[in-house]
């Protein structure tokens, strides 16, 4: 590779490509070559930043200078004023929104300052489609250390004594469950990677798959050489285009350097990896239920024991972790247990990463040492709440999780801390609300999702959940009664304690959360027919206040049913009896005349 001066890195991963990332990188490639530069300086389409929210992201290298929200318009200017004058391009930096000051280094933004990554090391720092960066970066050293220095148990000795724990939800010792599959009988063993993120507003996984998919490669061979496996299967959902784009050109490099195949480094060892597509089923992300649709068969979940280091996949021992378990896996055999479990709670060792989303300032991606609170990711990471807005609840373990309220804001984030306030770590989903979200219709929400994604298999899911559903239903559209509560916490308790797999077990959390932290908003809701959120159509009933009402009549063009009369410089009335509460009379109102309870 010719040695460069300057290097532009261009996010390359999904949010950012949806936002013309993809085009920056072919016009800044024009650009250079038309200036004389193209050999001086080279432009690198990386992974996720993280920083979604200030997307798309450019980062010049090695003058540590990050651009955000840059458009196809600024690429002239970015390679005239700073590559070319060497001149910092101000309007593009991120601009601090408290002290409203420019920033041009992550080192400086409050946003990167308490983040710690180990699982996103390698994202927006390597291009994911050249090995050699990855190589550059310690890449497969773990493994050569691993086949050339280590037995099989030491591997996961080494994993039990760093304390790392499965982050896809389950949190269950992951050397524990490495040491079960190489301790079950049998010649043929498979080691599964579950990329089947399918928690609402959670991308973590799929960015670690865009932005490094080697560590997941390299993790995997690890995983089968400790366990005795000569198989692994990549289980990613076929919405992630891109993510599997990368992973099989991944898949591909690897074998061509000898790092998948057979005997990798000269040690005996053989291994490879396939890539199973799963039809983004949320109940395929319970292990038993995934290597059902790995196999061919419907997505169902069957009862444990036994577990799949058991009988798995084919019946034979399978290992099944998640792809941020997986990310862990070579900063711990390149630095030592001793170096991880130094990072995080007593039980909850190392990092966790967190899709940060909801009605937060910066949305984007996130990786802390556990034990941070969750405090200190919305308020100092997140940069608080959008609009200056009071902070309401936030929504943790998305479907299976709970709502958490400021009272405690200052809880430290790991998986016995979390579940002891009503909540759970989940995949890492984190949803934030304010004074304006229904609490009532976010359980809603979640259990629409949840009686979605059944797969129907049983009872208490099947039908409880849909029942639960509709009880909300009729509660966020004025026909709910005070026996509806007693109902759905009665049927809440019912379809935890008698679900088969977790998605049923865990799909009354945010509706039990919300009843205990927010029950006067659904006596509200029951009782008054009001919704204070005003997120509810049905109990949103507008009016006009006769002091601020001039008669301009901008309310009455506006509405679609005509339930809004008065003359011209007259007060106007609304008809309740046609209104539907769209809000069209409200947003046109320029007089604060309408009224939104």
């Amino acid at each position: 590779m010719d040695t460069v001066r300057s290097h532009i890195m261009v996010c390359g991963g999904t949010g950012c490509i949806s936002s013309d990332s993809d085009k920056l990188i072919t016009l800044f490639k024009e650009k250079l070559s038309s200036a004389g530069y193209d050999k001086e300086v080279k432009v690198i389409s990386t992974g996720c930043f993280g920083f979604c929210g200030q997307g798309p992201i450019v980062k010049i290298h090695p003058d540590n200078v990050f651009y955000v929200q840059v458009k196809l318009d600024d690429v002239a200017e970015i390679v005239e004023e700073h590559i070319i004058k060497g001149r910092v391009v101000n309007r593009l930096l991120y601009e601090e929104p408290f002290y409203k000051r420019k920033i041009q280094s992550t080192s400086k933004m409050d946003f990167y300052k308490k983040q710690y990554r180990i699982a996103l090391r390698n994202c927006g720092v390597i291009n994911p489609e050249e090995i050699e960066e990855y190589i550059a970066f310690d890449g497969y050293e773990a493994l050569g250390k691993v086949l050339i220095e280590m037995s099989p148990k030491d591997v996961s000795n080494i994993l039990k004594d760093a304390g790392l724990r499965g982050r896809g939800g389950g949190g269950f010792p992951t050397g524990l469950k490495w040491e079960y599959t190489a301790k079950s009988p049998g010649n043929e063993k498979y080691i599964i990677c579950n990329a089947d993120e399918g928690d609402p507003g959670a991308f973590m996984d799929r960015s670690v798959l865009e932005g490094d998919p080697h560590s997941i490669i390299e993790a995997m061979a690890i995983g089968g050489y400790s366990t005795g496996a000569n198989t692994g299967i990549v289980y990613i959902r076929a919405e992630y285009p891109l993510a599997i784009k990368r992973l099989n050109i991944a898949i591909n490099q690897a074998r061509e350097f000898g790092f998948l195949g057979k005997d990798i480094f000269g040690s005996g060892f053989d291994f490879d990896i396939s890539v199973k597509l799963g039809a983004g089923a949320f109940v395929c992300g319970e292990e038993t239920a995934l290597i059902h649709s790995v196999e061919g068969k419907r997505g169902e979940p069957t009862k444990k024991p036994p577990f799949p280091s058991e009988m798995g996949y084919l019946g034979k021992p399978t290992t099944v972790n998640n792809v941020e378990t997986f990310a862990n896996v070579c900063p711990i055999i390149l630095k030592g247990s001793e170096w991880f479990s130094s990072i995080g709670t007593e039980t909850s060792k190392g990092t966790k990463v967190f899709a940060l989303a909801g009605n937060v300032n910066n949305v984007g991606l996130v990786e802390v040492p556990m034990g941070t609170t969750l405090r200190e990711i919305i308020y100092d990471i997140g940069g608080g709440i959008v609009g200056g807005k009071a902070f309401k609840a936030v929504q943790t373990g998305g479907p299976s999780g709970g709502v958490i309220t400021a009272d405690d804001l200052d809880t430290p984030i790991d998986y016995e801390s979390l579940k002891n306030i009503g909540s759970m770590m989940g995949s890492g989903g984190m949803i934030i609300m304010d004074e304006t979200s229904c609490m009532v219709n976010i359980a809603k929400f979640y259990l629409d999702f949840s009686q979605d994604e059944s797969c129907g298999k049983c009872t208490p899911c099947r039908v409880g959940v849909k029942r639960m559903y509709e009880i909300l239903e009729r509660i966020t559209e004025g026909e709910g009664t005070s026996e509806d509560l007693e109902k759905l916490e009665l049927l809440a308790n019912m379809i935890k304690l008698s679900s088969l797999c977790g998605l049923g077990q865990t799909a009354p959390n945010p509706v039990l959360s919300t009843l205990n932290y927010f029950y006067d908003e659904y006596k509200e809701h029951v009782e008054n027919h009001y919704c204070r959120a005003g997120e509810c159509k049905s109990l949103i009933k507008y009016s006009i206040d006769a002091n601020n009402c001039i008669g301009c009549t901008a309310c009455a063009r506006v509405c679609p049913v005509n339930c809004i009369t008065g003359k011209p410089k007259e007060v106007h009335i609304i008809d309740q009896s046609k209104c539907i509460s769209c809000g069209a009379c409200f947003d046109a109102c320029k007089f604060d005349a309408v009224i939104k309870p």
